[in-house]
């Protein structure tokens, strides 16, 4: 399981959370504009064609898997999670011909259980360990960017989801955070 990534370079790990949807664009456009890669975690309930899939990876991000439906996965039997994880690999599989090698549980949320289906299916999970509580901050934006600036650290890897408050704000946390010479890197294995 990977809640940091390796502290060795002054880097953080943008994810984004709960996609595609009609913020995947504007997200995409900002990261384009300050040359940052990230990760997003799509759910396979809302991942078919139309949705702009090539041009993420075509811009060097990644794909990372989110359950179909999610889901608290940690309250699941086994047979459910499987359904849940295998479901959402065959959809990414058939609209990208590929399935991701990273996975993160919704809400974070998982037992022994997701994490056998998550490594019989070769996936790497991954967590996080700066949330930037942008679903929270929906009146207050600005205190998504403190939060994240106040506790930022080599090898961080900051929760983000495809939100409003998140596209309104995304162009200042990058700028602040590179302020802070910290650089960005989608590759966490």
């Amino acid at each position: 399981m990977i809640s940091k990534g390796s502290a060795s370079k002054r880097q953080v790990f943008l994810t984004f959370d709960d996609g595609p949807g009609k913020y995947t664009n504007k997200i995409l456009d900002i990261l384009g504009e300050e040359q940052v890669p990230a990760v997003f975690f799509w759910q396979s309930r809302l991942f078919h064609y139309k949705r702009p899939w090539q041009r993420l990876l075509k811009e060097g991000h990644k794909l990372g898997l989110h359950s179909h439906l999610h889901v608290n996965l940690e309250k699941m039997t086994f047979e459910e999670q499987c359904r849940q994880l295998l479901t959402n690999a065959e959809i990414h599989k058939t609209v990208t011909g590929t399935i991701p090698e990273l996975f993160r549980p919704p809400y974070g949320r998982y037992n022994q259980d997701t994490l056998r289906i998550a490594a019989e299916m070769n996936l790497s999970t991954v967590l996080w360990n700066i949330s930037s509580f942008d679903w929270i901050n929906r009146e207050t934006p600005e205190n998504i960017v403190r939060n994240v600036r106040d506790n930022a650290s080599p090898g961080a890897i900051i929760l983000l989801h495809e939100l409003p408050q998140t596209v309104e704000i995304l162009e200042e946390l990058i700028r602040t955070l590179k302020q802070e010479d910290y650089s960005f890197s989608n590759e966490l294995v």
